[in-house]
């Protein structure tokens, strides 16, 4: 059968959010000053923040700039792969909600989402963010008070990351980087997991797929990172979960179970033995 056009396509999109970031952070890009951007954010606005990044890159190089040299600050419901390749340098705070894909790619910069502060509602209780975050990111960080959707950072291999609960499959086919979950999970947690390691608060190990992890408890020398990432999302995203738990640290690691995957605790334990010998070796 014959197909025909009935009606004109669409007009090209006018200027976007990103157009008008990159605009603003016209002192970051050329000379390295840091910038505050303060807008509005719609769903329909997608991979916000990516283009920026790669103005930031393209002049600077994988380095980026310095921490927080490019803050922007949005209200509203981001959409889609909010934050996907972020360099270092940017820090995109979302005070409403996200969509899925969340700091794709992420590669050193940092996203924080936290709700309206005017919410009538518990924050852990209600969905900050939906599916598929910090998929194959390498670096930076990501805070996120509230739950999230399923496959929390899948792919994950060297970001660090806080929520306050996820879906189903979290943690799924991680390499690397450290999660800290502060809230109840899905199933199948940490399935294929092979590098990294996931905190996890008042863990159902029902909820574990076992097949390539052990559980722990927080080793001596996870504790500091562990606290503080804690310290981080209190102070970025106002948490009050997090901020209970540090008035009460160290105790309150005792309710921190590690998702440790067998080969990566393979590779610490042989690190552990070889260093009172590196050490010997360096005395004598």
């Amino acid at each position: 059968p014959q197909r025909r056009r009935t009606r004109p396509a669409a007009p090209p999109a006018g200027e976007t959010l990103d157009d008008r970031l990159i605009s603003a952070a016209a002192d970051a890009l050329t000379g390295s000053r840091p910038v505050r951007i303060e807008a509005r954010v719609r769903n329909t606005d997608r991979t916000v923040g990516t283009r920026l990044g790669a103005e930031i890159a393209a002049r600077h190089g994988r380095a980026g700039l310095p921490d927080d040299t490019v803050r922007v600050e949005l209200r509203g419901s981001a959409g889609q792969s909010l934050g996907a390749f972020l360099p270092p340098g940017i820090t995109i705070t979302v005070t409403g909600d996200a969509n899925d894909y969340v700091a794709k790619g992420l590669s050193g910069g940092r996203v924080v989402v936290r709700p309206d502060p005017t919410a009538h509602f518990a924050a852990h209780t209600q969905i900050i963010a939906g599916n598929t975050l910090l998929y194959g990111a390498t670096s930076g960080e990501v805070f996120l008070r509230g739950r999230v959707g399923e496959r929390f950072a899948v792919r994950n291999s060297g970001a660090d990351a806080v929520c306050e609960g996820a879906g189903d499959h979290a943690c799924e086919y991680m390499t690397g980087g450290r999660v800290v979950i502060l809230g109840a999970t899905g199933r199948n947690l940490a399935a294929g997991m092979s590098g990294g390691l996931a905190h996890v608060l008042d863990l159902a190990p029902v909820r574990v797929n076992r097949d390539s992890v052990h559980l722990t408890a927080v080793e001596p020398g996870d504790l500091e990172p562990l606290r503080k990432l804690l310290a981080a999302h209190r102070d970025r995203t106002g948490s009050p979960i997090a901020a209970a738990l540090l008035v009460h640290w160290p105790c309150a690691a005792a309710r921190f179970t590690t998702i440790l995957p067998v080969d990566y605790a393979r590779v610490r334990a042989a690190e552990q033995r070889s260093e009172p010998a590196t050490a010997g070796a360096g005395g004598g």
